[in-house]
């Protein structure tokens, strides 16, 4: 059961005045592959692919949180866009055609796909794909607001950015509990013996950069695939 309560769920939306130019980019945190749309419903249906009572919890717990931020998002280009239909800036922006508030596009007018979303049946797959989702969302976050043209639309941001934070340590202790925050195996199909081999394919005239992704610690080492056989 949805219960939606007409307040935002932690900081009230505040801007100096409304700049619809920049609400066109803010379109891709509510429409677009990062955006929060695409988070809440990717992580709600991945609750639905684990056993785990708490995790199963914390994945549908996240995703309401999402559909909060989402919330927030709307307002935000909402507000943004509001009595300014006769601007200059409001005709150069998809806002002409669309109409004020948040419509289901990114700031480049391509409409929401559900091909953003990311899931696929392991939880531990679905937790690393959330992980990356997180760091996508937040990349997206640290730009809009380098760009935000008022200190209440950033602060906003910076709280929604805090949030993808928050979000990717929950996912990581997550993996962790279940012993896979590190652990390259999951699933029931064993690897074949190639599982630790490395193959030096981007050779340098003998300056190939060794590191702990191909130390002979953790890897055979192949140094010239065309000359080795292994």
């Amino acid at each position: 059961m949805f219960f939606h309560k007409k307040e935002l769920i932690n900081k009230e939306v505040k801007i100096d005045e409304p700049n619809p130019r920049f609400a066109q980019l803010l379109l891709e945190q509510f429409g677009g592959a990062t955006g929060e749309l695409s988070a809440a419903l990717q992580y709600w249906v991945q609750s639905f692919h684990t056993e785990d009572a708490g995790i199963k919890d914390m994945l549908q717990d996240i995703a309401t949180e999402e559909f909060s931020h989402l919330e927030m998002i709307g307002k935000l280009i909402e507000m943004h866009t509001k009595n300014v239909d006769q601007t200059d800036a409001f005709k150069s922006t998809l806002f002409a055609v669309r109409g004020q508030g948040p419509h289901f596009l990114d700031s480049q007018g391509s409409a929401w796909t559900a091909t953003y979303l990311n899931e696929g049946g392991s939880v531990v797959r679905d937790l690393r794909a959330n992980i990356a989702a997180e760091a996508g969302a937040r990349t997206t976050y640290e730009s809009l607001i380098l760009l935000a043209p008022d200190q209440g639309t950033k602060d906003t941001l910076v709280h929604l950015l805090t949030r993808e934070i928050s979000h990717t340590k929950m996912f990581m202790k997550a993996l962790d509990s279940m012993g896979k925050l590190t652990d390259p195996f999951f699933g029931n199909i064993p690897p074949d013996s190639t599982v630790d081999l490395y193959y030096n394919l981007s050779s340098n005239g003998g300056k190939d950069q060794r590191g702990p992704w191909n130390s002979d610690e953790n890897f055979r080492y192949v140094a010239d695939p065309m000359k080795e056989k292994v």
